[in-house]
């Protein structure tokens, strides 16, 4: 998958299950942190794309630190943007981070050859090629605009109500 946008559709579509109980703003936080390894080795400075990072055993340390990162980050944000949301607690900076980390190797595996997502358990990549490239961002992007369909038709009816 290219870079960050096409796994945020997965989230938006989540969000609207989730409610207050998944942090959107700590989902989207860490695919930028899932996707730092990446970035390094197209610019050169290390020897691989898709290595420990977009493993179970690397999402679940990024899972981690996006958790303790991501709480207070995301709440310094909200109130800098006088965003009207509900401060981010722990267990929804938690659920956003770990769907976020491994939704993000599960979607990746899906594309890319260099990955091993189940790594240290196996160096198999059983996921690779089970959806078309087509497929795989068509749907992400559907569940994208699905998500936000529904979150904005909840603004709106919220307000409505006011």
């Amino acid at each position: 998958m290219p870079f960050t946008p096409f796994h945020l559709g997965p989230g938006l579509a989540i969000k609207p299950l989730g409610g207050h109980r998944i942090s959107l703003l700590v989902f989207a936080g860490t695919q930028v942190l899932m996707d730092i390894e990446p970035l390094l080795g197209l610019l050169g400075l290390i020897d691989s794309l898709h290595g420990v990072s977009h493993s179970l055993a690397g999402a679940l340390l990024i899972g981690l630190l996006a958790t303790l990162t991501g709480r207070p980050i995301g709440n310094r944000m909200l109130r800098l943007l006088r965003w009207p949301a509900p401060p981010i607690d722990w267990p929804a900076a938690a659920l956003g981070a770990f769907v976020g980390s491994l939704s993000h190797i599960a979607l990746d595996a899906l594309m890319h050859a260099d990955i091993q997502p189940l790594w240290p358990l196996t160096t198999a990549n059983p996921l690779r090629d089970a959806l078309s490239w087509s497929a795989l961002h068509g749907g992400c992007a559907l569940l994208g605009l699905l998500g936000l369909l529904v979150i904005g038709l909840r603004h709106y009816h919220q307000a409505r109500r006011r």
